[in-house]
């Protein structure tokens, strides 16, 4: 588990940020949605009160990166990294839902694979672990899982994603939900093509089941470079009666703002932006509430939470957690003298308590 933070890590009472209207004043925005967002599953409903989602990172929101977000984002819908529907039928990944049910907060386990029977299996695993939902992989770009027919290359094969989505929607009693792209490919460069593609694709997939839909606005081919579309996003909105979550390209409650005006969606998705920042999630919650913004950590607590999380890591992975931790404090560590130079020495430190010293040290340099 993760220790309890110290009160300046802590946001249970937030600081309004700085021009910032105190909760309850005149000047203080409306909430952007009032209301829960209802998903009715095969029997069970579910009530989502928060309207911003961490996204699933592979290799990233395990459990302790989980705590972290949580701390600032109590009600937020977080998820599991991705668990392979047939590794776990082999008795692999089952670390990931374990402990689901004691976690605080709803947790949805993301599932990717291409065959339906496995997915359906591995659903009905996840439903008795705990899972708040059921969310489907058809947007991974990665090639080594999209080549095997998981993630985005199912975007190539509506018919066997429908069948997908139906029997897992037919194998459990919570929603299942998807999480995709816009497309395959750029269609030579024809924003038309794309957005037609994907609104006939996004269709298919509400036809076969699926009770809400997150769309990243760009392409398999895309990755993670150039612009999301989001009026692609908009497109698909308005054809489709499920609820739709806007990913890319929200990394600031401004930018979470912008997306919702321009897209008409019923949420967003919070991804990349939140590598060394799981305070991000919790910031744009906040905005949207109409509440005040919790200020953005400053070096001190930076260095006290990429500290916090390595020990959190070791205790849960051994040795090998100072090997996961390294991405996370080079993520955490930006934004103060000195930072440059603490990265690269903690990329090489060779013992956990050599990382510890050195982020020690950091902190006693600073002003």
């Amino acid at each position: 588990m993760v220790a309890t933070p110290s009160p300046r890590l802590n946001p249970a009472s937030p600081v309004p940020a700085a021009g910032a209207a105190p909760l309850g004043s005149a000047q203080a925005p409306a909430a952007l949605f009032p209301q829960a967002l209802l998903l009715h599953g095969n029997g069970v409903e579910r009530s989502l009160r928060c309207r911003v989602l961490q996204s699933p990172l592979a290799g990233v929101s395990d459990r302790i990166f989980r705590e972290l977000v949580r701390r600032w984002a109590p009600e937020a819908l977080l998820f599991t990294e991705m668990v392979n529907a047939t590794s776990l039928e082999l008795g692999h990944g089952r670390h990931k839902l374990e402990d689901l049910a004691t976690e605080a907060g709803p947790i949805a386990v993301q599932l990717f694979d291409h065959r339906p029977a496995a997915m359906a299996e591995a659903a009905r695993r996840a439903e008795a672990a705990g899972a708040f939902l059921i969310d489907i992989n058809m947007g991974c770009p990665v090639k080594k899982i999209a080549r095997k027919g998981g993630g985005s290359g199912l975007i190539r094969e509506p018919e066997l994603a429908a069948r997908i989505v139906a029997t897992v929607a037919a194998a459990v009693a919570i929603p299942v939900t998807v999480k995709t792209r816009l497309g395959w490919c750029g269609l030579t460069g024809d924003p038309a093509a794309v957005t037609a593609a994907a609104v006939h694709w996004c269709r298919q997939l509400e036809s076969a089941g699926a009770r809400l839909l997150t769309l990243h606005g760009r392409t398999r081919q895309q990755g993670f470079s150039g612009r999301a579309d989001w009026a692609a996003i908009a497109a698909v909105k308005q054809s489709l009666t499920i609820p739709v979550i806007a990913n890319g390209d929200v990394n600031s409650p401004a930018a979470a703002r912008r997306c919702l005006e321009q897209t008409g969606a019923d949420g967003v998705m919070v991804g990349r932006g939140t590598l060394g920042a799981p305070w991000l999630v919790g910031q744009i919650a906040a905005a949207l509430d109409g509440r005040p913004v919790p200020p953005t950590p400053g070096p001190a607590e930076r260095l006290d939470l990429a500290a916090e999380q390595l020990q959190a890591l070791l205790a849960s992975r051994g040795e090998r957690g100072l090997l996961i931790a390294r991405k996370h404090m080079g993520w955490t560590c930006q934004g103060f003298a000195g930072a440059p130079q603490l990265r690269h020495a903690l990329m090489r430190a060779p013992t956990p308590a050599a990382a510890l010293a050195l982020l020690a040290q950091a902190a006693s340099a600073l002003p």
